[in-house]
């Protein structure tokens, strides 16, 4: 058995692969957190000023679908590249954990505003209508009649983000931003050890399947209510 690991997993090692697993979760727990900061506000404004909504504004919702549009268009890898100077501007580096949130909160922020903006439009009308019958202000309904009311949506929004993130890490190794896919493209690819770039994709899938997994629980709990 022992010689059997050793044939198998022999360029393996697993200090490098911890640190290279919590580089990853750091990179999306800190990316995670600022995307749905930034996202959930602009989501929220993309909705209200649509077609037929509560502050309809026409040029403005163009312009902020049109930056959405944008930006979700232009494949990561590219972000990462063009957002060299702007990360090092923002953290000091463009390298390691720091180097990577900027583009990753860039490339998931459109994402996900664009997810929580088609939750908002899944809340029935007659709900946001009822509490403007009572009198309520514009923060008194986005926050006691629309998150509410959208908030599976949302929580399955954010699952899918954090997902997608995980890839975005990945691709975030290209220029050594560290975490997994740093590990498995400077060893799994360039050095030709196919049992560290096995490891480094079972642990990616695995990741994917436990937030699949906590967001499907998160968003039947909430459903419930």
């Amino acid at each position: 058995m022992e010689a059997l690991y050793e044939s198998l997993l022999c360029n393996v090692d697993w200090y490098d692969i911890w640190l290279a697993t919590l580089d990853t979760l750091l990179m999306l727990g800190g990316s995670l957190l600022f995307t749905i900061l930034l996202g959930l506000p602009l989501g929220v404004l993309l909705f209200l000023a649509g077609p037929r909504q509560l502050f309809e504004n026409r040029p403005l919702y163009a312009l902020l679908s049109f930056v959405v549009n944008v930006l979700r268009s232009l494949p990561f890898i590219i972000l990462l590249i063009v957002m060299i100077p702007i990360t090092v501007t923002i953290t000091g580096t463009s390298l390691g954990v720091a180097g990577a949130i900027p583009p990753l909160v860039v490339g998931a922020t459109p994402f996900f505003a664009r997810l929580v903006e088609t939750a908002l439009r899944e809340v029935d009308r007659g709900i946001i209508e009822a509490t403007q019958a009572m009198g309520a202000s514009t923060r008194q309904i986005v926050f006691n009649a629309l998150l509410p009311e959208a908030r599976p949506g949302i929580i399955a929004a954010v699952t899918v983000t954090a997902i997608t993130l995980v890839s975005y890490t990945a691709m975030a190794g290209v220029v050594g931003a560290g975490g997994l896919g740093d590990l498995a493209i400077r060893y799994g690819y360039q050095r030709f050890q196919t049992d560290v770039m096995v490891v480094t994709v079972i642990l990616l899938l695995v990741l994917v399947q436990v937030l699949q997994s906590v967001g499907d629980k998160l968003v039947v709990h909430f459903s419930r209510k």
